[in-house]
C-alpha cells in the first residue's frame, strides 16, 4: 500500500507548474544531503577521487547540487510518465549533430537500416532523453531494463518508459542475442554502460585517473552488429530538458576491447566536464576493485 500511495502521489504531481515542482525538488534534495548519510559519503568519496584538485568545500557544494538534481529528475517523472504528450513535448528540446539527428529521426529507409548504439551515460536526465527519442524518432528504439525492487514499482517504470514511439525494453535476463538481432534489423540501442556492474565482462580502465571496472558492451555491441556509435546526453534545465545528440565516433569500434573501453571513459569525462553536478555520483562507481586492492568506500 505504501508504494501504491507513493506512485499515486507522483502521478498527481504532474499538475504542479514546473517551477514549483523544481522548487519542491530543490528543498527535498537539500534535506536529503543532510539526512542521507550513506549516500552523502558515497558522493563525497567519488568527488574526492575524481576531483582531488578541488577544495573540499567546493566538492561539497557540487555534492549538494547533485542531490538537488537527482531529486528534481525523480519528481519530473510525474509529468514525463503521466502528463499529456503535448505537455511533455513543450518541455524537451532535442539538438545536436545534424547527421546523427537525421539517422535517428529520418523516415528514409536507407537511414533507418543503419544500426546505431547510443552511448547514454547516467546523467540525471537520462529518462527524459529516452522519452525524447521516442517522441522524435520514427525508427525502433531499444534499451535494457533493470528489474525494480517491487512489482508495482517495476510496472510503473516499465509503463513510463514505454509511453511514446516505437520502443522496446529488453530485460537483462533475456541475454544479448535478441539485442543483437534488433540492432542488425536497424534498431537504435540506448545503452548505459558507465556504471560499476561487478567483475563479469569488465576491464579495468582509467576514469578520472582511477582504475574503474567498466563493462565492454559498447564496443562489443557495435562490433557484432556493425553499428555506428554516438553519444546522447540530457541536461536538466529550468524549462525542462535539453537532449544533445553527438556526432558519430570516428574509428570506433576497433578490435581492441581495452582500448575501446578506455576511449569510452575518456569520452565520458569530456561529457561530464560541462555539468559535473548532473552526473550520477550517488552510485559507487569504484566498488569493484582489482585483486588485492582495498575498498575505496
Amino acid at each position: 500500500m505504501m508504494i501504491k500511495g507513493l506512485l499515486h502521489f507522483f502521478e498527481t504531481l504532474r499538475f504542479l507548474p514546473l517551477c514549483l515542482l523544481r522548487l519542491l525538488g530543490a528543498g527535498l534534495g537539500r534535506l536529503l544531503w543532510r539526512v542521507a548519510g550513506r549516500r552523502r559519503r558515497i558522493v563525497r568519496t567519488n568527488l574526492r577521487l575524481c576531483f582531488p584538485h578541488l577544495d573540499s568545500i567546493v566538492r561539497d557544494q557540487l555534492g549538494k547540487k547533485q542531490f538537488v538534481f537527482v531529486v528534481q529528475a525523480l519528481l519530473d517523472r510525474s509529468w514525463l510518465w503521466h502528463a499529456s504528450e503535448s505537455t511533455v513535448k513543450t518541455r524537451i528540446r532535442v539538438t545536436g549533430d545534424a547527421a546523427s539527428l537525421a539517422m535517428l529521426t529520418s523516415n528514409d529507409p536507407s537511414q533507418q537500416s543503419q544500426p546505431i548504439v547510443m552511448f547514454a551515460p547516467h546523467f540525471v536526465g537520462l529518462d527524459a532523453g529516452w522519452t525524447a527519442l521516442g517522441l522524435e524518432g520514427s525508427r525502433e528504439f531499444t534499451t535494457i531494463f533493470t528489474q525494480q525492487s517491487s512489482k508495482q514499482m517495476d510496472d510503473w517504470v516499465y509503463a513510463g518508459r514505454m509511453r511514446f514511439g516505437r520502443v522496446r525494453l529488453f530485460r537483462k535476463v533475456q541475454g544479448v542475442a535478441e539485442i543483437v538481432r534488433s540492432l542488425k534489423s536497424g534498431a537504435a540501442l540506448y545503452l548505459l554502460p558507465d556504471m560499476d556492474f561487478g567483475a563479469q565482462d569488465t576491464v579495468f580502465v582509467p576514469f578520472y585517473g582511477q582504475r574503474a571496472a567498466t563493462v565492454t558492451s559498447l564496443s562489443r555491441f557495435a562490433r557484432i552488429s556493425g553499428a555506428k556509435v554516438l553519444s546522447v546526453v540530457t541536461q536538466l534545465v529550468p524549462g525542462g530538458y535539453e537532449v544533445n545528440v553527438g556526432p558519430v565516433w570516428e574509428g570506433f569500434p576497433t578490435q581492441d576491447l581495452q582500448a575501446d573501453t578506455e576511449r569510452m571513459n575518456a569520452e565520458l569525462e569530456a561529457l561530464i566536464e560541462p555539468m559535473p553536478e548532473q552526473y550520477y555520483w550517488v552510485h559507487r562507481r569504484f566498488k569493484t576493485r582489482p585483486p588485492g586492492e582495498a575498498s575505496l568506500y
